[in-house]
């Protein structure tokens, strides 16, 4: 095994989950009345279930659960805002004109230079800084604010997740915010304004002085911070009104059984390109999507795409699990491997014991960089592993990360410390450097 220098670079993580699929059973003609009605009843009864069951794992951001909270927090009082140590924050906006180009014959922007207008300040990302703005009183968001007439608005809360709601532990709950704007609303989740197509509601437009009513996460913890902007519009936009905007409520659900990690319909997700180079449009078109195709996960890490089998599987080195992800339908994962890279009794200590890198080899055989086991491994095509690499010079390595096959079947592969539990200070760590080797 060779050595060779060693530039850390963390690979881009690529969110995906899984979902459940059933099958209805077929039952056999009953002899007696009586009893096709009972069997039909529950057979009724079961596939109902079931279908409330797939919806609970939610398709969209807006099926959210239904039925009686299990704890509130109403963010329109200040002991609610208190609780999560937030401070709404208020913004009218501006429309501006703004350079642009017409449609070309791809359809994109891509013709001619054009006039248009757009809105200030676009406040949804998650770095955007709302310091300057207006602090608000919870108790005032159903003051009428906003210019009247054709205008937007913006309202702005960090959130920190509570230990506790009185006696329930919100730990592993599913969060749910619910919100009603008059006379419109978007709703922007940590930096993210997740739709589907034909979704209504959740982050989206509901509809006229509809409440807007979305997961904001599937199974919090305490000390989590979220961010919440809403974004309210007057109405109808053909007709604007005399009127203004505010907020009739603000409230956070919380519902004891979260869910995670679960696929979802795939969602579009915002985009912004900063093009450095004429030459990047050759590789980036000018209208780019991205969509989000599962969410709950702990980390994600080592995407790579089955040729042969259709599907793409990727690491959650936090949860030792490899998942597999397969278009079919909305979107289908099921956990690939588990104890992905690490079954020692002190996996408690780590903090990403599983695998990270993933890829397959020339022959189509799935390579793994295991954390915890210090090593990388070969899945041969009757399951069983063979190991690569697991010490240089006779040590250890520390906790291979990210790999890749040259064309002539040569594998490189890196090993930073940061699947150990204390990294560069843990006394797991044998070897003095952090370096990229070939096998």
């Amino acid at each position: 095994m060779e050595r060779i220098t060693f530039k850390r670079t963390l690979s881009s993580a690529v969110l995906h989950a899984w979902a459940m699929e059933f099958n209805r059973a077929q039952r056999e003609a009953p002899i007696c009345a009586s009893m096709w009605r009972l069997r039909f009843a529950a057979l009724f009864t079961f596939g109902a279930l079931v279908f409330l069951a797939g919806r609970a794992l939610s398709e969209t951001n807006a099926d959210a659960p239904t039925g009686k909270a299990d704890a509130v927090i109403d963010l329109a009082t200040r002991e609610g805002v208190d609780s999560v140590k937030g401070q709404w924050r208020y913004s009218d906006t501006k429309i501006i004109p703004v350079d642009f180009k017409a449609a070309g014959p791809d359809k994109q922007p891509t013709g001619k230079p054009i006039k248009t207008y757009d809105f200030t300040p676009h406040a949804g990302t998650a770095d955007y800084d709302d310091s300057k703005w207006e602090t608000l009183d919870p108790t005032t968001l159903d003051a009428r604010r906003s210019t009247g007439r054709l205008c937007f608005n913006w309202y702005r809360i960090n959130l920190t997740i509570p230990a506790r709601v009185h006696d329930m532990e919100l730990a592993g709950a599913t969060a749910v915010f619910e919100t009603s704007i008059d006379d419109y609303a978007e709703i922007w989740v940590d930096g993210e304004l997740s739709r589907a197509p034909g979704q209504s509601g959740g982050s989206v437009v509901k509809g006229w002085n509809a409440a807007n009513r979305l997961i904001i996460n599937r199974s919090v913890q305490p000390g989590q911070k979220i961010q919440l902007a809403v974004f309210g519009a007057n109405g109808p936009l053909s007709n604007p009104p005399t009127n203004y905007i505010y907020m009739r409520e603000a409230k956070l659900e919380f519902y004891k059984g979260g869910v995670v990690p679960v696929a979802i319909t795939p969602s579009e997700v915002n985009v912004e390109v900063i093009r450095k180079h004429p030459a990047l449009d050759a590789i980036v078109p000018p209208n780019p999507k991205i969509f989000k195709l599962a969410e709950g996960f702990k980390f994600t890490e080592g995407p790579v795409w089955d040729r042969k089998g259709g599907y793409l599987l990727f690491s959650d080195p936090n949860n030792n699990t490899i998942y597999k992800y397969s278009p079919e339908g909305n979107g289908q994962l099921a956990a690939f491997r588990e104890k992905s890279g690490y079954e020692g009794t002190d996996i408690a200590e780590y903090g990403q014991p599983g695998s990270n890198g993933l890829t397959f080899d020339p022959q189509g055989r799935l390579t793994i960089d295991q954390h915890g086991n210090h090593r990388v491994v070969r899945v041969e095509p009757g399951g069983q592993l063979t190991v690569l690499a697991d010490k240089f010079e006779g040590k250890r390595l520390n906790s291979p990360n990210d790999l890749v096959y040259r064309s002539d079947g040569t594998l490189y592969f890196t090993d930073p410390p940061f699947g150990l539990p204390k990294f560069f200070n843990d006394p797991r760590k044998e070897l003095p450097f952090s370096g990229v080797f070939a096998v």
